[in-house]
């Protein structure tokens, strides 16, 4: 840690720099809030079989992965509403002319904005196995896992 604060304490930015960060922050805080509608939605969907008495165990294996998932989305969105935050602070630093603060604040909103990223492609992930489950019931699959089912559509063949 002491590293990054040397390295990015001695980093010349201007306060076009930490600008240039809101374009990019917000569109993918937009597709974050995209995610968390459509897990909202698919949970209302859930209920609704659930309460009907469709299929308890396909639910209760998707309800594991909506909960946690919606965790990761909370997270992600925390995250980059941090790195937001730390460039308007990165630019208020550069602004009063504490150019130290502004280039660790601009550090800071970098980690963050990783953070999150990295947050979402463990998102992105476990989406693909609720879908992987999703097609393993309607195909009576054993292993709900696409490669494998891919390997074993290879080995009747």
């Amino acid at each position: 840690m002491a590293f990054f604060i040397l390295y990015f304490s001695t980093m010349d930015i201007t306060i076009n720099t930490p600008a240039l960060f809101f374009p990019a922050i917000s569109l993918i805080m937009l597709a974050y809030t995209n995610r968390f509608l459509a897990l909202a939605s698919r949970v209302r969907d859930l209920h609704a079989k659930y309460q009907e008495g469709n299929n308890q165990k396909m639910i209760h294996g998707q309800i594991r992965n909506l909960r946690y998932r919606i965790r990761l989305i909370k997270n992600m969105q925390l995250f980059g509403v941090i790195s937001f935050l730390c460039c308007i602070f990165s630019m208020y630093f550069i602004y009063i002319n504490r150019m130290s603060w502004a280039n660790i604040m601009f550090g800071l909103a970098m980690l963050s904005f990783i953070v999150s990223l990295i947050m979402s492609l463990n998102e992105i992930q476990l989406s693909t196995k609720a879908l992987e489950i999703e097609l393993s019931d309607m195909e009576d699959m054993k292993d709900p896992s696409l490669v494998n089912y891919i390997k074993s559509k290879f080995e009747r063949e």
